[in-house]
């Protein structure tokens, strides 16, 4: 089946296009450019920044309540530390833009360099704040400094490679190689969460909530530059900067962008929102419902979310050949399919037993590696090539504020409120909106052709 998401509907035109533009790079002297060597990269490169993404989330429900907000319950605690998570979101955009003006003005290496040295800082600056019993208020207002710059530098960390990835990637293997891109969020998540898990059940409570904590944010900062070494290995070699000027993968300005092409920017965020309103349902919520609840011990639900991450990575793989064979707009629409029905069995399974509970994770992040494995570039072939760069970047932007930014917090407070019956909606809303925009998706590339 041909994929009318991200391929042009001449392919044979494509391939040849492809053709005469490798052996033009050959006959300029560049090296051949491999879509396994661009995957490497992006998947070093983009589990660095989620690492740091998890190690914050997973401290939002078992740390900042108690050391930077003791004053609250545990719940309004733990709501507290989720309205400052999504700070990042709100500010990733604005990221986003900042670094495409760095970029425009003293190049991808520069501004690379930059932002992934912000968020490492960012990341490791949270190590050394003081607790709320030592500073009162500011203690607050500094962790709210250090999330917001970490989601300018997640907006600033947009190297293009996922968009030469999927430009580059062989016809027939275009869902596998978008899928392979993907991988870096379990992979953040298995380091992350186990690094946790290892502190939290080798220290006592009191020495983890004192310094045990801190030790993941101190490895940020190294895991960054590992990142930042393995991405720059690629985006500063002359080989895979003609390529990426070829594909015109140049940053434009974020005003232009919303007045060309704002309409295909929201296309491509809702395109992929069912995958992005259940990010944060099966890795950051359930943690937050289960130990509030006190219905499973913190260890035993972090132990089941590494394994739920393990099975994540399986069905990653499992997307790419689906989307192979059956086309990247068929895989997405089956998730959203998927994740309504699981949306409808939610409430039970979270309100049931530990069997129940463990098997909402592992169901959720099932369907979340089938869905986010494909949710990258939904709409990209519907930007005008000199747009897709910055197009990609803010697509990705507007999918996660719109879609996880506050899910957690809108979660955690319908479900008290309103009962758990809150998170189908949630789920369901995000499932509709996912089918939604691929219909409207595939008329407009209907009436392109």
């Amino acid at each position: 089946m041909t994929d009318q998401v991200l391929h042009s509907p001449l392919p044979g035109a494509r391939a040849r296009r492809d053709e005469r533009a490798r052996v033009s790079r050959e006959q300029a002297g560049h090296e051949a450019v491999t879509p396994g060597d661009v995957a490497v990269g992006v998947i070093i490169g983009r589990t660095s920044e989620f690492f740091d993404f998890f190690t914050y989330g997973i401290a939002s429900v078992l740390v900042f309540p108690q050391v930077f907000f003791p004053f609250a319950d545990a719940v309004t605690g733990t709501m507290y530390a989720f309205a400052i998570f999504a700070l990042a979101f709100v500010l990733r955009p604005f990221g986003t833009t900042l670094f495409m003006h760095i970029q425009k003005r003293w190049g991808r290496g520069v501004k690379l360099t930059i932002a992934l040295f912000l968020l490492g800082t960012a990341t490791a600056g949270i190590a050394f704040l003081p607790s709320y019993a030592t500073s009162g208020g500011l203690a607050i207002a500094l962790l709210a400094v250090f999330r917001s710059l970490q989601g300018v530098a997640y907006g600033g960390s947009w190297d293009g490679l996922p968009s030469l990835l999927a430009l580059n990637a062989p016809s027939s293997k275009r869902g596998w190689y978008a899928m392979l891109g993907q991988l870096a969020a379990p992979l953040g998540f298995l380091v992350a969460g186990a690094l946790f898990l290892y502190l939290y059940s080798r220290l006592s409570t009191a020495d983890f909530l004192s310094w045990g904590w801190r030790f993941p944010f101190y490895v940020a900062f190294a895991v960054n530059v590992v990142g930042l070494f393995a991405r720059l290995r690629l985006v500063l070699a002359s080989e895979y900067t003609h390529l990426l000027e070829e594909r015109e993968l140049k940053p434009i300005g974020t005003l232009e962008m919303l007045q060309t092409q704002g309409y295909n920017l929201f296309i491509g965020a809702f395109a992929s929102l069912a995958s992005y309103a259940l990010f944060h349902l099966v890795t950051i919520f359930p943690l937050s419902w289960i130990v509030l609840n006190h219905s499973q011990g913190v260890a035993d639900v972090l132990t089941i979310q590494l394994v739920g991450a393990a099975i994540g990575i399986v069905a990653m793989f499992v997307s790419g050949l689906i989307a192979d064979r059956l086309g990247r707009r068929f895989t997405l629409a089956l998730s959203a399919v998927l994740i309504g029905i699981f949306a409808v069995a939610s409430p039970w399974l979270l309100s049931g037993g530990t069997v129940a509970q463990d098997a909402f994770i592992l169901v959720g992040f099932a369907l979340l590696g089938l869905s986010y494995g494909q949710a990258s570039g939904t709409a990209t072939a519907n930007f005008m090539p000199r747009c897709r760069y910055t197009g990609a970047a803010l697509t990705t932007d507007l999918a996660w504020l719109i879609g996880a930014a506050f899910a957690p917090l809108v979660a955690l407070g319908l479900s008290l409120e309103f009962g758990l019956g809150a998170i189908s909606l949630y789920l369901l809303s995000g499932s509709v909106c996912t089918l939604i925009a691929l219909h409207i998706n595939r008329r407009v590339r209907i009436r392109r052709v």
